[in-house]
């Protein structure tokens, strides 16, 4: 198809499907133009917001959200990985419930929070010892700052792409919102590329921070043979190796650390483990989170009002340890991957360039069939393919991000798989030609 035609055909279908979702969301745009009153452009959260406007959601249960409006979606969104329970599991809605009763706010340690992290230290291989945090946000900066503490430098190694919370965006537009850490940038599945970024300053470097896959990136695996690598250049050079396995701690019952057989000197967690609570948490070696012990006189401070809130620790207990079991890990991740492999199913049969990235239950969707091997190779997709696709997809009752991105949660169903994959196949028949290049 003519390139001007394409253009000009994608912009009348976008204008369309626009038209259709304001027809169906007058509440949704009515509380967004409110919302702009008091928050700039209507948002306090930049990646939930999309054009025209986004939904405004007023009630959830199990794997369903309903909006102002009424209309209902299944949540293929999944809280961006955090919502792994769906929106009413009950055992940890019970356990919030107690918790809350039994008083918040305690002002002391609490008994939750000494079974969650014996029961993560359990699971995860690299962690010796865990703190809790508020986010995976809090989570990052704090595994940076004790990296720092304990190898007296101050270089951080960062990827390209690469995101670990709100001031740990590794793009140049987020250069001036970010933590001023000085880093230093590697390359995304690329080891030779990455000892070039760090030749002749392996010595100033205090951590090596990386998402085994990278989620905000595009869903991109890291492959082994790079992340053994890493692991024996930060070994050989006396570097703290972290993975942010904030997403990707459901992986499987150890996490992608569990899967590959790669295991860091530390790892930050976040998402689900709060059981849908605010939640983060950072671990490993025992030397290095010994710099936090209270008993020492010379311990590192770590504050946080909330960082064992009674809400968040008993969730977070409850849903790892009777939901969340290994065996349900295991099974969870396999339905990720074998939903992946039947949408990539759905694109073969239209014969169109494209694919879905990610690792077990996160799945992303891009529109060109190139290798994707790190952030670089994810393309220039315009953002009016994705607005097209996404509102396609929300007409068809099927929630997730603008960007292509969904993480699956418990409480989904095989009829749940069976419409997105129907709802896949409808959008693709109508406008596969104008959304893959």
């Amino acid at each position: 198809m003519d390139k001007d035609l394409r253009n000009d055909r994608l912009m009348e279908a976008l204008e369309v499907a626009e038209a259709a979702y304001r027809d169906r969301t007058p509440q949704s745009r009515a509380w967004s133009e409110r919302a702009a009153g008091g928050m700039p452009g209507g948002n306090t959260r930049t990646v939930l917001h999309f054009t025209p406007y986004p939904l405004r959601f007023t009630k959830a249960e199990d794997q369903w959200l309903t909006d102002a409006d009424g209309n209902r979606y299944r949540d293929f969104l999944g809280e961006y990985s955090a919502g792994l329970y769906g929106h009413t599991c009950k055992p940890i809605m019970a356990a919030a419930e107690k918790a809350i009763h039994d008083g918040t706010v305690l002002g002391g340690p609490n008994t939750y929070e000494v079974e969650l992290a014996e029961l993560m230290c359990a699971r995860f291989a690299s962690l010796d010892l865990v703190r809790f945090t508020n986010s995976g946000t809090e989570a990052n900066l704090m595994a940076l700052a004790a990296a720092r503490a304990q190898t007296g430098r101050d270089k951080i190694m960062v990827f390209a792409g690469g995101y670990h919370g709100g001031v740990l965006y590794i793009a140049d537009n987020a250069r001036r919102s970010n933590a001023p850490f000085d880093f230093v940038i590697g390359t995304y599945n690329d080891l030779e590329a990455t000892r070039a970024a760090a030749a002749g300053i392996e010595d100033r470097i205090a951590a090596i921070l990386i998402e085994p896959m990278m989620g905000g990136g595009g869903g991109i695996l890291a492959e082994t043979a790079f992340l053994d690598g890493l692991k024996s250049f930060a070994a050989s050079n006396g570097i703290v190796l972290i993975f942010d396995e904030v997403m990707t701690s459901r992986t499987g019952p150890g996490g992608l650390q569990g899967e590959t057989g790669v295991i860091p000197d530390m790892t930050t967690f976040g998402k689900y483990l709060g059981g849908g609570f605010s939640f983060g948490a950072f671990g490993g070696r025992r030397d290095i989170m010994a710099l936090f012990d209270p008993y020492d006189p010379n311990a590192l401070p770590h504050a946080g009002t909330f960082n064992n809130n009674v809400t968040s620790m008993a969730a977070g207990l409850t849903g790892l340890r009777d939901v969340y079991t290994p065996e349900m890990a295991a099974r969870h991740t396999a339905r990720g991957n074998r939903l992946r492999d039947q949408l990539t199913a759905v694109i073969s049969r239209h014969g169109l360039p494209a694919q879905v990235t990610g690792t077990g239950s996160i799945l992303c969707f891009h529109f060109h069939d190139h290798p994707i091997r790190s952030p670089a190779d994810t393309g220039s997709t315009r953002p009016e393919v994705h607005a097209l696709f996404h509102l396609e997809m929300l007409a068809r009752s099927i929630y997730f991000a603008r960007r292509g991105y969904m993480s699956l949660s418990v409480a989904l169903t095989d009829d749940d798989d069976a419409a997105l994959l129907e709802a896949f196949d409808e959008v693709l028949m109508h406008h596969g030609d104008l959304l893959c290049s």
